[in-house]
């Protein structure tokens, strides 16, 4: 069962898992339970103290995906602030990230001396090394470094401790810092949990990077907070996932949508596997937004289900605002507005940021979406993304939409490109199914039949893989520069 809503600090959250029941699975490796999983935190929280780390510090955590990673944040969270950051950074990202959060100290790998190291140790951050002994169970590790200063505040996190730090994805402006607090994880976790009705007997296969809210909040956390387990991977990999899917025997998994594209046309290779599967529900999911990842889901049967909608409210409120910050009508389309207990306050260190998303007494996510009757939302474009072709203004998801049904495509996503006088144009990258031919009048030809003459992309660029963010999700914005076309 999830817990009750007062428990906001993650150790409360996780405190209903049977003492010998598993919590943490990994590839070839043993379990660790809920009880060794509580045994962790409070061995953690203990080692940060006399390391000097503990409430209010903030502590940068670089480690791959597995179960030390996921293990690493629900550990230090409950003694200081995470901040997870992705592994493949460069060192001018690493330096702007670890300076801009301001963090007491890092914890790497035991034998990491990559980019982190390097600016860690020149921008005079102490760096702490995870250690996993030999034989031990998936997750479990000790910290070994020098004392890095003093102790401010001992003991377990409260709810009001911020216990996560992550970064917007900045592409369009200087990337802002989101808090969130434990109370925000908590209400998330209970979220998914009741949306899903996740139980102990719930096991997830997270192929998610575990450095987003996708993968800590939704595939470990919920599942942990219902007592439940996660089998943790090393990151997502088509070529293995039905091998995982065997040994891990989930219930469930979760991930964006290039993910689940990649791994369907390997599905009727594996007839064993799909065979032996146990899976209650597929997810699919994302977005970057200031909160603890879910804010609406279509539900799973004997629930509403709408295709080509993201579902109806699923924790926060959800509404669609006009401009002049009145609230708009079923079937009205303007922007999408949530508020909640698992969105963040503010944003740190940005009041211009805050003075625009905070407003009218909700958080404005920049997305541009319609309710309907039922109260389910349909997402019509990010309001960034929408493409301004000489005072047109088209969706790149209509278009999307239109691209896909022709039936050699497999992955499109539409964007825009420059264009001297009009400003912008319509662009579209393509990825043809295995097997499928297509030229790029092909794709435009079938296009004209179902879009007006203005709303049909002028360049189609087919590739054998779309460029994608961090998290594996398609981006539209910089994708013209990427793919040189100016």
């Amino acid at each position: 069962m999830i817990n009750s809503e007062k428990a906001t600090d993650l150790a409360q959250r996780l405190a209903p898992g049977a003492e010998d029941a598993p919590a943490i699975a990994a590839p070839d490796r043993n379990l660790l339970t809920h009880g060794g999983l509580r045994g962790l935190i409070r061995d953690t929280v203990a080692r940060l103290n006399a390391l000097g780390i503990g409430r209010g510090d903030r502590v940068a955590i670089v480690l791959p995906n597995g179960p030390e990673m996921a293990t690493a944040f629900i550990t230090v969270a409950a003694a200081a602030s995470t901040a997870p950051l992705n592994p493949a950074y460069r060192a001018d990202e690493l330096d702007f990230y670890l300076s801009d959060i301001g963090v007491k100290a890092i914890l790497v790998g035991k034998d990491e001396q990559g980019p982190s190291v390097e600016v860690a140790e020149r921008l005079g951050i102490p760096v702490l090394r995870l250690v996993v002994p030999e034989g031990a169970p998936a997750g479990v590790f000790r910290i070994e470094g020098n004392p890095v200063g003093s102790l401010v505040a001992s003991g377990l996190a409260e709810g009001s401790d911020t216990a996560l730090l992550l970064h917007t994805s900045g592409t369009t402006s200087r990337p802002k810092l989101v808090p969130l607090s434990h109370a925000n994880l908590a209400a998330s976790a209970a979220h998914i949990g009741a949306t899903l009705g996740l139980t102990s007997a719930d096991r997830c296969l997270n192929i998610m990077p575990l450095f987003h809210i996708h993968g800590l909040i939704a595939a470990v956390l919920s599942s942990l907070a219902a007592g439940g387990s996660v089998f943790c991977t090393p990151g997502f990999n088509a070529l293995r996932f039905f091998q995982w899917l065997s040994e891990a025997m989930p219930s469930w998994y979760t991930a964006v949508p290039t993910m689940h594209q990649a791994i369907l046309p390997r599905a009727a290779r594996n007839p064993e596997q799909l065979a032996e599967a146990k899976l209650r529900f597929i997810r699919s999911s994302s977005a970057s937004l200031p909160a603890a990842h879910q804010m609406a889901s279509n539900r799973l049967p004997p629930g509403l289900r709408k295709p080509g909608s993201v579902g109806a409210a699923a924790g926060p409120e959800v509404a669609v605002m006009a401009l002049d910050g009145r609230l708009l009508e079923a079937g009205e389309t303007g922007e999408i507005v949530i508020r909640g207990p698992n969105v963040t306050a503010a944003y740190e260190k940005n009041p211009d940021a805050n003075a625009s998303a905070f407003t009218h007494g909700w958080f404005h996510t920049g997305d541009q979406g319609v309710l309907d009757e039922d109260g389910y939302l349909r997402v019509t474009g990010r309001l960034k993304e929408i493409i301004n072709r000489g005072g047109e203004k088209i969706s790149p998801l209509e278009v999307d939409g239109v691209l896909m049904d022709h039936p050699a495509v497999a992955q499109v996503v539409t964007f825009a490109m420059p264009h001297d006088k009009l400003g912008e144009e319509i662009a579209a990258a393509v990825v043809l199914r295995e097997g499928q031919s297509a030229s790029e009048a092909d794709i435009r030809a079938f296009a004209a039949t179902r879009l007006a003459d203005f709303k049909v992309p002028r360049k189609v660029v087919i590739l054998d893989e779309i460029p994608k963010g961090a998290t594996g999700k398609l981006q539209r914005i910089g994708l013209a520069a990427k793919l040189g076309l100016r």
